[in-house]
C-alpha cells in the first residue's frame, strides 16, 4: 500500500470512528425514540397537516437537545459507565473522547435547540431547557441513591410529547396531557424491565434502579409494572370519556395494555429473566404502536 493510500485509509478510518463516537455520545437510537415521541405527538393534534418549518424546527430542536442531555450524562458517568460491559465502549469511558471535548459538544447542541425550539413557541424552548437540566443534573445523580430516579427521569423523558404538540398548538392543551401521561407511565414497566435484564451490570455500577427492597430482583417490580399497565388502561379510557380519542382506539390501546398486564404478571409470579426480558421486548412495540394508533385516530 502507498504512502498516500496509507493517509486515505487512516483519514477515513478516524472520520469513520468519529462519527461512531458522536452517535454512541448522544446515544442516537435513544434520541430517535425520543424524537418519534415528539414528532408523533406534533403530527397527532395537527391530523397530519405538518409544516416543513414547523417539522424541521422541532425535529433539529429536539434531536440537539436530547443529544446534549445524553452527551452530559456521559459525561457525568464516564467513571460508572466504565465498570459495565453494556457501556464500557462509549467514547468517554474508553478514552477516545475528552470530557472537555463532550461539554463543548453538548453546550454547543443545547444552545442551538434551545433557540430552534424557541423559534416554534417559547414554552416549547423552557420546556426543552428544563428536559435537559433534569435529566442530566436531576436524574443522572439519582440513580445511584434510589429507585424514585425512574419517577424523576419519566418527567423529562415525557416532556417531548408536550413540546411537539406545543409546536401545532401554541399552548398546552388536554391532548397534550394525555400524551404526556401516555409515555410517562409507559416508562416504568418498560425500564423496569431493562433494569432487572441489565441487573448485574447496573450493581456494578452502583445504579439503584429496580423498586424491590434494597434494589433486589423481586415480585415488586412485576407487581408495580403490572398496576401501571392498569393506569394505562385507565388513561385510553378517561381520554375516550373526555372526547379526545375515539371508541376503536381505546379498544385498540387497551388491548395492547391488557397483553403487556399479562407480561408483567408473569414476571410478579415467576421472578424470572426470560419474564423480563418478554416484558422489556413488549415495550419496545407498545409505545410506537401506541402514538400510530392514536395518530390513526386523528386522520
Amino acid at each position: 500500500m502507498h504512502r498516500e493510500e496509507v493517509k486515505q485509509f487512516v483519514l477515513f478510518s478516524g472520520l469513520r470512528q468519529a462519527v461512531t463516537d458522536f452517535g454512541l455520545l448522544v446515544k442516537f437510537k435513544l434520541t430517535l425514540l425520543v424524537l418519534f415521541s415528539a414528532v408523533m405527538s406534533y403530527a397527532i393534534v395537527s391530523g397530519g397537516n405538518v409544516t416543513f418549518p414547523g417539522m424541521f424546527l422541532l425535529t433539529m430542536g429536539g434531536f440537539l437537545i436530547t443529544g446534549a442531555a445524553n452527551a452530559l450524562n456521559q459525561v457525568l458517568e464516564r467513571d460508572y459507565d466504565r465498570m459495565m460491559v453494556r457501556t464500557a465502549g462509549r467514547p468517554l469511558a474508553a478514552g477516545r473522547m475528552s470530557v472537555s471535548t463532550a461539554v463543548l459538544a453538548a453546550g454547543l447542541m443545547a444552545l442551538a435547540g434551545i433557540v430552534m425550539l424557541t423559534m416554534l413557541n417559547a414554552m416549547a424552548g423552557f420546556l426543552g431547557t428544563i428536559s435537559l437540566i433534569s435529566y442530566a443534573f436531576v436524574y443522572t445523580p439519582m440513580k445511584r441513591s434510589t429507585p424514585l430516579a425512574v419517577a424523576v427521569g419519566a418527567i423529562p423523558g415525557a416532556l417531548p410529547l408536550i413540546i411537539g404538540c406545543l409546536a401545532f398548538e401554541q399552548s398546552i392543551s388536554p391532548t397534550a396531557w394525555m400524551l404526556f401521561s401516555l409515555q410517562f407511565l409507559w416508562q416504568f414497566p418498560h425500564f423496569w424491565a431493562v433494569a432487572w435484564v441489565a441487573d448485574e451490570d447496573y450493581k456494578k455500577a452502583g445504579f439503584a434502579l429496580l423498586p424491590g427492597v434494597d434494589g433486589a430482583r423481586d415480585k415488586t417490580t412485576g407487581y408495580l409494572s403490572f398496576w401501571f399497565c392498569i393506569l394505562l388502561i385507565v388513561n385510553a379510557v378517561v381520554s375516550w370519556y373526555l372526547g379526545y380519542t375515539g371508541a376503536v382506539a381505546t379498544v385498540v390501546l387497551s388491548l395492547i395494555n391488557i397483553w403487556w398486564a399479562w407480561k408483567c404478571w408473569k414476571l410478579y409470579k415467576t421472578c424470572s429473566r426470560e419474564a423480563a426480558r418478554a416484558q422489556m421486548f413488549v415495550s419496545f412495540a407498545h409505545l410506537p404502536f401506541s402514538l400510530i394508533v392514536l395518530l390513526l385516530d386523528k386522520l
